[in-house]
C-alpha cells in the first residue's frame, strides 16, 4: 500500500517514513501544502497523512480541495493543535481522522492501517488465494507447513496482486503504487520482482501463479 506523507518539519517526516516503511508500506513525503495538494491529486494512494500547520497551503485547505476534487483517499490529519474545535473543523472538512501531536508510534501504525481499510468492505490482514495465505502482519507467505518471509517490494506486490485477483496490473501501475513517481527505478525492475515471487510461490507449493499479458500487465490466477 501507498502512503502520502506531507508534513513541513524534517525530523517528524522521516520518523513518519521510517516508521511506515518498517511496517512495509511505500511513502511518498513532501513539505509543504501545495506538494501535498498536487501529490494527492496526481498520485495513486490508498491514504494521506496531513500535518495541518504547512507552509503555501495549510492541512484544511489541501483536505479542502481534494475532497472538492472528488478525491477520496482517506485522510489523517496530524497536528499540534489538540483543541475540540480544531478536530471538529478537520473532520468536517472530510479528514477521516485526526491525531493529536505528540502521538504513541504503535498508535500512528494502528491508524493507519484503520485508515486504509477505509471504504468498501473490511479487508483482512491475512489474504488467501487458493492454497496460498499472505499473512499482513508478518509479511509471510505460508501455504500448508511451508512460510516464507517476504521482503518489502515483494510483499507490496503480492499484497497488490491477491488484492485484485483475477485483475490485470500493468506495469505502470506497480511502478506507480510502490516505487513511486519519483523513483529513479527502471521499470524492468517490476520484472525482476515478478521472477522472484513466481519462485517463491513454487517454493511453498502454491497452486496460484502470476501470469503475463503481453503489452497489458500481470494478475494471479489459480492453477486448478
Amino acid at each position: 500500500m501507498r502512503i502520502l506523507v506531507a508534513d513541513d518539519e524534517p525530523e517528524m517526516s522521516m520518523a513518519l517514513e521510517a516508521l511506515l516503511k518498517r511496517e512495509h508500506y511505500s511513502v511518498d513525503v513532501v513539505c509543504d501544502g501545495q506538494d501535498a495538494l498536487d501529490y494527492g491529486l496526481a498520485g495513486n494512494y490508498d491514504g494521506i497523512i496531513l500535518d495541518i500547520m504547512m507552509p503555501r497551503l495549510d492541512g484544511i485547505q489541501v483536505l479542502r480541495t481534494l475532497r472538492a476534487k472528488n478525491v477520496t483517499t482517506p485522510v489523517l490529519l496530524l497536528t499540534a493543535r489538540s483543541q475540540v474545535e480544531d478536530r471538529v473543523a478537520g473532520l468536517d472538512s472530510g479528514a477521516d481522522d485526526y491525531l493529536p501531536k505528540p502521538f504513541d508510534n504503535r498508535e500512528f501504525i494502528a491508524r493507519v492501517r484503520a485508515l486504509t481499510r477505509r471504504g468498501g468492505e473490511y479487508t483482512p490482514t491475512a489474504l488467501t488465494v487458493g492454497n496460498v495465505i499472505l499473512d499482513c502482519s508478518t509479511f509471510e507467505l505460508k501455504c500448508g507447513a511451508a512460510c516464507i518471509r517476504l521482503g518489502n517490494r515483494e510483499f507490496q506486490m503480492l499484497e497488490l496482486l491477491m488484492r485484485q485477483e483475477g485483475r490485470l496490473i500493468s506495469t505502470e501501475q506497480f511502478m506507480e503504487h510502490i516505487w513511486g513517481y519519483d523513483s529513479e527505478a527502471e521499470i524492468n525492475v517490476v520484472w525482476a520482482y515478478i521472477s522472484y515471487l513466481r519462485r517463491k510461490l513454487e517454493a511453498v507449493g502454491a497452486n496460484v501463479r502470476i501470469a503475463a499479458r503481453r503489452g497489458q500487465g500481470y494478475l494471479l490466477e489459480e492453477t486448478v
